[in-house]
């Protein structure tokens, strides 16, 4: 007998619609960027993050931002986040370890490099969240009325590409070392590495290795004499970052994917371009740029004429013309004699030779009629424009205010601060100790002046009269009150005051 056996035919493999794992990929990653952004330290982080950048922005620069500073303001806030979701990611990587899920993950249609990704792209959320943040920010600088320059969108993507990068580094941690003490050791070594390069070499280009890269802007420059390289560091970021992500991605099993390995490729291309550029230092042009704007500024001036006044200034304050000449107005009307109608030159200067972070004195206009006024206004920077304004007033030339040593040191201040809300507290913003009693050195963009006691005295007594009686007594005497050596207990003399008595005497 003989028994007829047949084969089965084999079934038919089993194939997923195309896309079928991205989209498990897509879900996968909708869930960790819930579970990240939920997460207590990076909640935590956002939240002092806003606080903080709300509580700077509603009085910085104040009130009148320069963009080109403004956009370098939003930088270190981000970092806070990037630690915290470095940290973050890092044990959400880590997660099935921690909680012995990984061999049941294994069995499952979406691959170890598929979850990688997921997380990668939660990472990419957060930094998405970043850049809203600082779009805010940067947008209600520009909104000030007071706002001039131009910002750098270069220079604004640098916080989101920190939150980029510091995230790509917890996920590429995660897989390498699988303890979970790694990444708070990372965030210590990061810290150190940020001490340490910045106090290593603060004008090198190994500075530019680091995320942030904050300049003290102690004077704000046109926004084409910043002369740092913004873009070239965008993309040594965006490039480190890529290559992170796309390294944690080969790591996890995804090495035999051509796309992996092409983005790997070139991210590593975009971050060494980008670091070889980013390390050229101050492009000639700009040098040259910087050498004109501090010894030639009329030639780049855009002259604006009001009243008996012409206002000078680099083509992007112009707009604050109208800011400068508020000041000076309240400084004629409190004058006598021709000082109210003689012609002014308002001119703009700024040492840029030497950088944002160099803090030079100008030297004075000899040229009669000139003042001086820097790119900052607003809080101190009002009164000490109207110092210099009315040092020009009365003694013809900042030159000579510079050098003054007599009398007229309390017409000067008291034509600057009388015509001001609270004259007594920005006498003592305009003084280099803060104070209203005694001398002292009175702050200025060139000369300083000097103050004695006997000086501060009488004009303190000056600013007590109601303002109207005070006027008409410094216009009754004003040929007297600015005539050159004029003493000042003749200054006071002329006024009607008690004759003071502190010190007279300059040093």
């Amino acid at each position: 007998m003989t028994t007829a056996t047949t084969t089965a035919p084999a079934p038919a493999p089993v194939t997923s619609p195309p896309g079928a794992s991205w989209a498990a990929v897509s879900a996968l990653a909708r869930f960790e960027t819930r579970k990240l952004l939920t997460r207590v330290p990076v909640l935590v982080a956002f939240t002092v993050y806003v606080a903080w950048t709300v509580w700077r922005t509603r009085v910085s620069f104040d009130g009148f931002p320069a963009l080109q500073d403004a956009d370098r303001a939003t930088q270190d806030g981000p970092l806070l986040v990037g630690l915290a979701v470095l940290l973050s990611v890092n044990q959400a990587v880590l997660r099935s370890r921690r909680h012995d899920t990984e061999r049941h993950l294994a069995v499952l249609v979406l691959p170890r490099w598929g979850r990688t990704v997921a997380h990668l792209l939660s990472v990419g959320a957060a930094a998405l969240v970043t850049a809203v943040c600082v779009g805010g920010q940067f947008a209600w600088e520009a909104l000030k009325p007071g706002a001039v320059g131009h910002g750098s969108p270069a220079e604004l993507l640098v916080g989101p590409l920190s939150v980029l990068l510091l995230g790509g580094f917890g996920v590429l941690l995660a897989l390498l070392v699988t303890a979970p003490f790694a990444a708070p050791l990372l965030i210590v070594l990061l810290l150190f590495l940020a001490t340490f390069l910045t106090g290593f070499a603060p004008d090198g280009w190994t500075r530019w290795l680091m995320p942030s890269v904050g300049e003290y802007s102690v004077v704000t420059l046109p926004s084409d004499l910043i002369g740092r390289p913004a873009a070239w560091h965008a993309l040594y970021l965006g490039g480190f970052a890529l290559t992170l992500m796309a390294a944690a991605v080969l790591l996890s099993g995804g090495a035999r994917l051509r796309t992996a390995r092409a983005a790997a490729a070139g991210a590593v291309a975009l971050t060494l371009v980008g670091a070889v550029g980013q390390s050229r230092g101050v492009p000639e042009t700009v040098t040259e740029a910087r050498v004109q704007a501090s010894v030639t500024p009329e030639k780049l001036h855009t002259c604006v004429e009001r009243d008996a006044t012409t206002y000078c200034a680099f083509p992007e304050w112009e707009p604050r013309t109208g800011a400068w000449a508020a000041a000076v107005d309240d400084v004629r009307a409190l004058a006598g004699g021709d000082a109210r109608n003689r012609p002014l030159v308002v001119r703009q200067r700024v040492e840029a030779r030497y950088g944002l972070e160099a803090d030079a004195t100008l030297a004075p206009l000899t040229r009669p009629g000139e003042v001086t006024v820097g790119t900052a206004w607003g809080g101190n920077r009002v009164p000490e424009f109207a110092v210099a304004v009315a040092g020009v007033l009365v003694t013809g030339s900042e030159a000579t205010a510079g050098e003054l040593c007599d009398g007229r040191t309390v017409t000067v201040m008291w034509l600057a601060l009388a015509g001001r809300p609270d004259p007594v507290a920005d006498l003592r913003r305009v003084r280099i100790d803060d104070s209203d009693t005694g001398s002292a050195i009175v702050v200025s963009r060139t000369e300083p002046l000097q103050m004695t006691s006997a000086q501060t005295e009488l004009l303190r007594e000056l600013l007590e009269l109601p303002r109207d009686r005070a006027a008409a007594k410094v216009k009754a005497g004003w040929a007297e009150l600015t005539a050159p050596k004029v003493t000042t207990d003749r200054v006071a003399q002329v006024l009607g005051l008690e004759k003071p008595e502190g010190e007279n005497e300059c040093r």
